[in-house]
């Protein structure tokens, strides 16, 4: 390379390195200009007021306060009511109940002694409550009850008011109450009933699960370890129970096998209980005719209680204290009923496809039983006893095809016909939600979610 091009490089890069430098210049002085004028911006900003040099004006106003007299007179110009709530006690009259109500009015407890409705306030179970509203005189304006006789029938209100004319009336109307849902599990520790009550549910609500699955599952022979979910109505008014309703679906455990159920309305006046995959529930012939007994002797050979001899027993015989309601295991017609020697008072009842079945040794008949009458499933058809050769109160019980004796424990007989066409999306969308309720109340998905929230 020359020496003149290498000065002129040189020359060029010193030209470069002196633009650069300069800019540098240029943009820090900028910057610290625009930084002065910022601080004094915030320098010259004008600051609040202190609150203490603010002026203070005081303001003196005479207030006039109401003379006693004048607000006594100005209550007595409006009338007062009282609204009270009281339960019914042990053994209570209804001169105790009213003056627990704060009533004090004569011509009210006569009327409701005298009155034929008024009076039906007084059947009131223990417990139950009335309410009452009175004015500042004790008198009796409204007073208010709800009366069940059976739960199978609607609750009734029971209501005494007074007319335009200040007449005390009284009045009986079906009760408005708040349907409820409730949800409930047990688990056996030695019977149905004793779980109920450990896991607080009414004993309507126990039978009600044992009719849903006692073709299924045979009660007398429950396992510590079984176990069951329900979901079931109750009804409320004014926040106070008043009956429990349907059973709305069931899961019982029994033996490692889980049987579940859902109830369907099939139409407005019928309904009935349903596998989630829509098989009916309902069997022909009951597991047993009566409810919660031990079978005391089988369906096999033994020796006769009374004549001593070995011979085939054709029957079970189901131990039971005199009186308890028999069963008809299946709808039929009554072929027989009446003395019949050795079985004593003795029902038959024909089913369909040359069924029939046998129950001896009653004490009586139920109302109406009688040749050729027509029976339902679970209509009670006698009670038990110890009529014929019986050494026991008992029930024996035989189950017969052709007229020849069955062992009805071993017999398999079919269900009724399962939904189909337009009743399955309807069915579907009850059982969904059931299935939801009951996985809401399995105890491992319970001790799951625990597990989860203590994370």
């Amino acid at each position: 390379m020359r020496l003149s091009d290498n000065f002129h490089h040189l020359t060029s890069g010193s030209r470069l390195l002196f633009g650069t430098t300069r800019t540098s210049r240029i943009v820090s002085v900028c910057g610290l200009f625009f930084a002065v004028c910022a601080f004094g911006a915030v320098g010259v900003a004008p600051m609040a007021p202190d609150a203490s040099d603010l002026p203070v004006k005081k303001i003196t106003q005479q207030l006039a306060l109401p003379q006693l007299d004048e607000q006594i007179a100005a209550l007595e110009e409006h009338e007062q009511h009282f609204i009270r709530e009281e339960k019914v006690l042990r053994g209570d009259t209804l001169s105790a109940l009213l003056l627990r109500l704060g009533v004090d009015d004569s011509e009210a407890s006569d009327f409701m002694k005298s009155d034929t409705t008024a009076r039906s306030l007084m059947q009131l179970r223990a417990g139950k409550s009335v309410r009452a509203q009175t004015n500042d005189e004790g008198e009796l304006e409204w007073l208010q009850a709800t009366l069940l006789d059976n739960n199978d029938k609607p609750a009734r209100s029971i209501t005494v008011t007074r007319d335009a004319n200040g007449k005390l009336i009284a009045s009986d109307t079906n009760a408005k109450l708040e349907k409820r849902v409730e949800m409930r599990s047990g688990d056996i520790r030695s019977s149905l009933f004793a779980a109920t009550d450990d896991a607080q549910i009414p004993d309507n609500i126990a039978t009600q699960i044992v009719s849903m699955f006692e073709t299924n599952v045979d009660f007398r022979y429950l396992q510590r370890g079984d176990h069951f979910n329900v979901v079931y109505e109750t009804f409320w008014q004014n926040g106070e129970f008043v009956k429990t309703g349907r059973v709305l679906a069931g899961e019982f455990s029994n033996a490692g096998k889980i049987f579940q159920s859902v109830w369907f309305d099939e139409s407005p006046n019928s309904g009935g209980y349903y596998s989630f995959d829509g098989k009916s529930l309902k069997k022909a012939f009951l597991k047993s005719p009566l409810e919660f007994t031990r079978v005391s002797s089988g369906f096999s050979m033994r020796v006769h209680p009374i004549s001593g001899q070995w011979k085939a027993h054709k029957g079970v015989d189901f131990a039971a204290v005199t009186g308890t309601p028999i069963r008809a295991s299946g709808d039929g017609v009554v072929d027989t009923a009446g003395p019949s020697g050795g079985y004593g008072n003795l029902v038959v009842i024909k089913h369909w496809n040359n069924y029939s079945t046998a129950y001896a040794h009653m004490s009586r008949f139920a109302p109406g039983i009688h040749k050729g009458s027509k029976v339902a499933q679970g209509e009670v058809i006698g009670y038990v006893g110890t009529t014929g050769w019986s050494t026991g109160p008992h029930l024996h019980y035989e189950f017969r095809v052709n007229n020849e004796a069955r062992d009805p424990m071993s017999i398999s007989v079919p269900s009724a016909p399962p939904l189909a066409g337009a009743d399955l999306p309807r069915f579907k969308t009850v059982a969904d939600e059931m299935s939801h309720r009951f996985a809401l109340l399995r105890p491992e998905r319970m001790a799951e979610t625990v597990k989860l929230a203590s994370r």
